[in-house]
């Protein structure tokens, strides 16, 4: 009778154990096991080490580990069955990879426990060489793997399980995507996955449209593997998907409360509301479904197994445990407005993942301020306030953690908590079961990061001592020399490096491996990824000779550290050597394309070398790493400009879905070049989406004032405007307006109708109305910026000129004529004092004197009640009593003439 493997996958998929699966053969009573936590039971079975019988002589050694094993399919068994069976072993080894260094408590299992060694091998294949081999093997894209992480053998064998290829095991690529999650965080970097291990579990994912709680569990675990590859703009996507897969409303609102304990009076507070849908339990409908089901039973049990983990209290004298809401109701219309805001219903464990991601990614996608973390909050404030589960709580203790450690009322519970968090690891206070139900779904560092972030707190806090003694046992060198730094102690750090390097100084988990001191040969075996990373370090260390040991790191990793060539490459960009620095940075991307920074040092030396098309590709990257880099978006443009100088042309549908940014240019520059459009209009964009993130990067904006302007975006020119004079003209004055833009934005006004429904210069229907980027549809803007923006601050002739000319056009001649006196005001004729000297000087005042009598001429009778005449003598009367020591000029002539005929107009 052939076995129906579909119920058994769902069971593995959401960590429960359906009693309608009829589990009376070996291969599912494997997979109970497994459900049930007997990691080491099953890991331990003559099935398992049948399967991890290796295949082998002494001569093979040196070979991976997946050409150990034969996992050949048996064509006289049932392919399914034996499918199953490995995926069965592979998700017995994630988990037992995870127990061992995620949730605890420790699994009492050795690395021989689990392979089949022949006889002839057994003294060759060692615990110790078996441990070295997997976190060599588990080294991926250039960076290493953490070497103390335990039983990596575990995860190795779950990879090389999960890549099988699979036709009957529909769920074996969402194993695969699981596995890839933990990998990414056993490497020092992310480093990009496998393009398939996202599109395999597409067509897995079609057919849970109806499995609600499956389907949020898949797409929000492709989230996590977004977020930890650094894409936060996919992973936002995702984990809303995933909140629309499993049906929760959640909206983020305020209702009247207090904070303190002396709070008189009820302010609205920031909350969270959400309510989870209904579960029922649909297993009888789901075990029809196309090898998965949706765990809605799980739903109606509370935390289960166990205590939950230790809640530390805050016990400060002013602010209140928790924010006590008073109102019945938030602030809202929505479909949630039937909460009480103080008492809110309990939430499905699945959707409690879902918005401790969705917290994690508001810090992802938002700038570095308060703000961030007053809105994260309530998200973490919305899990800890039901616990129902014993990760998922932990989780969300430790991110509130993460949010309490910047404040000095909070900042003891945080470190005490993330202590807490530490020293329950080991403990076995819930079951295994417990811990390991939503651990795929929920972003739980590893139990050497979570240390990693204890030592971190310490050193925030100026325990200096007992974050050393952290990191020196977890081993992380890295932090270990900065600490010795931070001490001024850096013949210390040099010295740790060394020792390490040359075998003096032993690694405690060597040590424990051998049970004995070290030998002289534990240099050869050291992993050469980790031996790279060393040789970099010491290379930060001694400048001097950092050229030698990046050299020395490259030659050890046999090509394969990306650590090394970034380093290189940042030797010789910081040396002016621009064509090495490429060559290095160029390998370094290759190996690892995930890190911006590489990137971003490698546009920045082909922009030295004149290299425009390698900068256009290096910024790119950069962009679609981090789409928020506003310093790549700027220099992005630019490349394009540079690019359209040099006599290239980008099309737009060439860079289809890409925005674009520039850098520092000057307008003589600009005017010089033959720039086509398109390239403008790309460095248009860029500009427009990195000051989305450089806001008050002033320099930022002149750039985009000036290709808005040569693109024609005016209306986004004036705005450019306006935010430089915001952000310069404490400094700057009168010169941080751009006069020439100034002008060009006027006469883009006045160049149309003074009537709306009018006719323009050339007789044609004026219909600039509806143009923001000239007449009356950019007026406003023109004028909001001459009234809110820069006369408040700053004034100059040209500047009052500009605003005259804009009143002119529209019929406003008092007001015109006023700012044409005001520009007389702020010039060189009204400034001058008797006992001048400066010829020029008073020549371009008689130049003032003259236009400004002729705007009173103009406009003067068309202002009722002015008395114009009496102006223009008074003006230049007063010119010329000032500087009558100029009189034997030839210009003074024209001063005479001028009185003279302004006294005729009586």
């Amino acid at each position: 009778m052939t076995l129906d493997i579909s119920p058994v996958e769902q069971a593995l998929l959401i960590g429960k154990w359906s009693k309608n699966i009829q589990h009376t053969s070996l291969i599912t009573s494997l997979a109970k096991d497994v459900v049930d936590g007997k990691i080491r039971d099953v890991l331990t079975s003559p099935s398992s080490r049948r399967v991890f019988s290796l295949h082998l002589d002494n001569g093979d050694l040196d070979k991976t580990f997946d050409s150990w094993f034969d996992f050949t399919l048996d064509t006289a068994a049932d392919p399914a069955e034996q499918e199953l069976l490995h995926l069965i072993l592979a998700v017995a080894c994630l988990h037992g990879f995870l127990q061992m260094n995620w949730t605890g408590p420790d699994l009492d299992i050795t690395l021989l426990d689990i392979l089949t060694v022949p006889d002839t091998l057994s003294t060759s294949i060692t615990a110790e060489f078996l441990q070295q081999k997997a976190i060599a093997e588990l080294a991926y894209g250039g960076e290493p793997a953490y070497h103390l992480a335990q039983l990596p053998i575990l995860l190795r064998l779950a990879k090389i399980l999960t890549d099988l290829p699979y036709n009957h095991c529909h769920s074996a690529a969402w194993w695969r995507l699981r596995t890839w999650l933990v990998h990414q965080q056993v490497l020092d970097e992310p480093v990009a996955a496998p393009s398939d291990v996202f599109t395999s579990v597409q067509s897995l994912l079609k057919g849970l449209s109806s499995h609600h709680d499956l389907a949020g569990r898949l797409v929000l675990e492709q989230g996590l593997l977004e977020h930890y590859l650094s894409h936060d703009k996919a992973a936002a996507e995702l984990f809303v998907r995933a909140a629309r897969e499993t049906k929760m409303e959640y909206e983020l609102t305020g209702a009247l409360g207090k904070r303190t304990k002396f709070q008189q009076s009820d302010v609205t507070q920031l909350i969270l509301l959400a309510e989870s849908r209904l579960r029922q339990d649909e297993e009888p409908e789901e075990s029809k479904a196309i090898g998965v089901a949706d765990p809605s039973s799980e739903g109606a049990d509370n935390l289960q197994d166990g205590i939950l983990p230790q809640t530390l209290a805050l016990n400060d004298d002013t602010l209140l445990e928790q924010t006590q809401f008073t109102s019945s109701s938030a602030g809202t219309n929505s479909k949630l407005s039937h909460i009480d805001p103080s008492a809110q219903p309990a939430l499905h464990p699945l959707d409690q993942c879902i918005l401790l991601s969705l917290c994690l990614n508001i810090k992802n996608t938002s700038p570095v301020n308060g703000l961030t973390a007053e809105q994260m909050k309530p998200y973490v404030a919305r899990v800890i306030s039901h616990p129902r589960n014993w990760s998922v709580h932990t989780m969300a203790l430790l991110l509130r953690s993460r949010l309490e450690a910047d404040r000095t009322r909070t900042v003891e519970r945080a470190t005490l908590q993330l202590q807490a968090l530490v020293d329950q690891m080991p403990t076995a206070d819930s079951s295994l079961t417990e811990r390991l139900l939503y651990i795929h779904d929920i972003p739980l560092p590893s139990k050497w990061e979570m240390e990693r972030e204890l030592a971190k707190r310490f050193l925030s806090i100026g325990v200096t001592k007992s974050a050393l003694e952290i990191f020196e046992r977890l081993e992380m060198w890295e932090e270990v020399v900065t600490c010795w730094q931070s001490m001024e102690m850096r013949d210390k750090a040099v010295t740790i490096v060394r020792d390490l390097l040359e075998g003096k100084k032993a690694e405690a988990e060597t040590i424990i491996l051998r049970g004995k001191a070290v030998t002289a040969n534990r240099r050869q075996t050291m992993d050469a990824a980790r031996e790279a990373k060393l040789w970099c370090l010491l290379g930060d260390l001694e400048p001097d000779y950092a050229l030698q040991h990046y050299q020395r790191a490259w030659e050890i990793s046999k090509g394969t550290s990306g650590r090394s060539m970034r380093s290189l490459g940042g030797y010789y960009f910081a040396r002016g050597d621009y064509k090495n620095a490429i060559t290095s940075l160029r390998r370094a991307v290759a190996i690892n394309p995930l890190l911006s920074r590489s990137w971003f040092i490698l546009g920045c030396a082909y922009v030295r070398d004149e290299d425009w098309e390698g900068a256009r590709e290096a910024f790119a990257r950069c962009v679609s790493i981090d789409d928020e880099d506003g310093e790549s978006w700027n220099n992005l443009a630019s490349v394009y400009l540079r690019l359209g100088e040099a006599g290239t042309v980008i099309h737009d549908d060439e860079e289809q879905g890409q925005d674009a940014a520039l850098s520092s240019e000057t307008r003589e520059e600009t005017k010089e070049r033959e720039i086509p459009f398109s390239n403008k209009m790309l460095a248009f964009r860029a500009l427009k989406q990195g000051l989305k993130f450089s806001y008050e990067n002033w320099r930022m904006w002149n750039n985009y004032m000036i290709v808005a302007m040569d693109v024609g975006e005016l209306s986004e020119a004036c705005r450019a405007l306006g935010r430089v004079v915001e952000e310069r003209s404490s400094k700057d004055g009168a010169d941080c307006v751009d006069a020439e833009v100034l002008d060009r934005l006027v006469n883009a006004v006045t160049r149309a109708s003074p009537k709306p429904d009018g006719q323009g210069e050339n007789g044609a229907t004026d219909s600039s109305a509806d143009n923001p980027n000239e007449g009356h549809g950019l007026l406003k803007r023109v004028t909001d910026l001459f009234e809110r923006v820069i006369l408040p601050r700053v004034s100059s002739p040209r500047i009052f000129r500009s605003r005259a000319k804009l009143l002119t056009w529209q019929g406003l001649y008092e007001e015109a004529v006023n700012a044409y006196l005001e520009a007389y005001r702020c010039g060189v004729a009204s400034s001058m004092e008797k006992g001048e000297t400066d010829v020029k000087k008073w020549r371009e005042g008689v130049e003032e004197v003259e236009e400004t009598v002729d705007v009173l001429r103009n406009f003067g009778p068309k202002v009722e009640g002015y008395k114009w005449k009496l102006q223009a003598r008074s003006i230049v009367r007063t010119f010329m009593a000032r500087t009558k020591d100029f009189e034997d000029e030839p210009e003074w002539s024209r001063l005479t003439d001028l009185q003279e005929e302004v006294r005729r107009e009586d």
